[in-house]
């Protein structure tokens, strides 16, 4: 039998219905949008106390995932099975719309619509896509979001779970205030890209690319005559103004830990380790978002928001858009990076994927330990389809790799992630393309 909810339902009704199913035999009930019903999260008890508990099986659906969090903490317990849809893993997203692009997962990818049916038609999907430009995702944040935690909340114990966010949802404030704190952490990516990337030694290498790049239409010695330094501390200056001005929560510290905390329950965020390779660094954890289609276009919205600055109109057109480019090569760069770290975390037990820090300005992208035999495997991610020696200049580090395998172990894989063709180089260092990396083609032990 197949049920489907609606607000005006209540669990009492319900109960009745399962009755009557239980007496004429029924086995198997899909219970669809459940979480809709106000009084689900404090009653859910009743289906597995006497319904499951008397050989019925019942499968829950439905958009509110806080509801079932929330619910499997308090009333279900560990009594459920949960199959997590809230994130789209980029191998089933590849499968299921027949893309083969990473970069196209991170514009688009995280979530799936109910529309996006015409998969073969590309601007179908870019139409249908929840993340396709800023409105897009704000309404998809508005709505599958803070409406999902606002109405998780209010149903929980008659309201009493918002604890110290009672005061902001009176006032009809507390979406914006999960908006806020969402934008901030897209803003506090996109400055950390252009503090740790811009001035990377990547520019050098892409500068290099296309000094001699062999079509005459590519080739170009603009970052070469870029003041570079110049471009990045006014970029950096101004997103520090347009994050003093435009993005202040307004919160208190409480309030906003609070916001986090439930985000990080809908599964929308999630932590990364880095390692540190020195005596007196504290441990550290990195934030993502887990829908990159959401990230990417929120950054892509504020960097082109750079554009119509006064200050930065100053500069040619041509700066403009090199620097715009470039920070949007990088934020790519940067989200490639942090895919990669956090679908290959989800395949191991936690803290035996991470990203390592030096110390001295230097990191290693990724290192997968593995704990039974007591090695380890190191990895390079880079958004660049071609092959550089510079970018396995840590991974033949013989000091870096002392450093390493005095904590982790011996290493027995070196490898670059990149957009490039699978093969394996110089020094026994295999090249591995991200999409066959992520979608199990490739052995990644």
């Amino acid at each position: 039998m197949y049920i489907k909810a609606t607000p005006d339902d209540s669990m009492a009704m319900l109960n009745r219905d399962l009755e009557l199913l239980q007496n004429r035999g029924y086995k198997y009930v899909f219970l669809d949008e459940i979480t809709l019903m106000e009084d689900f999260i404090d009653s859910a008890a009743l289906l597995s106390d006497i319904y499951a508990a008397s050989g019925m099986k019942l499968v829950l659906s439905g958009t509110d995932s806080l509801g079932f969090y929330l619910s499997s903490r308090s009333e279900l317990y560990d009594r459920t099975v949960t199959l997590h849809t809230t994130r789209i893993p980029y191998h089933e997203y590849s499968r299921l719309l027949g893309i083969d692009d990473v970069d196209e997962y991170i514009r688009f990818g995280g979530t799936l619509l109910a529309g996006e049916t015409n998969f073969g038609d590309p601007d179908a999907l870019a139409d249908n896509a929840a993340f396709r430009d800023d409105e897009s995702t704000r309404r998809y944040i508005d709505t599958a979001i803070c409406r999902n935690i606002q109405h998780s909340l209010a149903c929980c114990r008659d309201g009493s779970h918002f604890r110290h966010l009672q005061a902001l949802y009176e006032a009809g404030e507390l979406t914006n205030a999960i908006n806020r704190v969402i934008e901030d952490m897209n803003h506090r990516f996109l400055v950390s890209v252009i503090t740790r990337k811009f001035r990377s030694a990547d520019y050098g290498s892409a500068a290099q690319l296309l000094r001699k790049d062999a079509d005459p239409e590519k080739r170009t010695t603009i970052l070469d005559q870029i003041d570079r330094d110049e471009v990045t501390e006014k970029l950096m200056q101004l997103l520090d103004i347009r994050n003093k001005d435009d993005l202040t929560i307004g919160i208190t510290p409480v309030q906003l830990e609070e916001i986090r905390e439930y985000l990080h329950m809908l599964e929308l965020t999630d932590e990364l380790p880095v390692q540190a390779l020195t005596r007196s660094a504290e441990p550290v954890e990195r934030t993502i978002i887990t829908q990159p289609g959401m990230r990417y276009c929120q950054a892509q919205a504020l960097v082109y928001a750079l554009i119509h600055d006064e200050e930065f109109s100053l500069f040619s057109r041509r700066e403009q858009d090199l620097a715009v480019n470039k920070i949007l090569e990088d934020v790519r760069g940067r989200m490639l990076e942090d895919l990669i770290l956090y679908e290959t975390a989800q395949k191991h037990a936690r803290g035996d994927v991470c990203h390592i820090d030096l110390g001295d300005g230097r990191d290693v992208d990724m290192l997968i330990y593995h704990p039974e035999t007591d090695t380890c495997s190191i990895f390079e991610i880079k958004h660049s389809a071609e092959v550089s020696p510079a970018q396995t200049r840590i991974l033949t580090d013989e000091e870096v790799c002392q450093r390493i395998e005095h904590k982790f172990g011996r290493i027995t894989r070196k490898a670059v992630i990149y957009r490039g063709k699978t093969f394996t180089g110089s020094a026994g260092i295999d090249y591995l393309r991200a999409e066959e990396y992520l979608t199990g083609g490739i052995n990644k032990k």
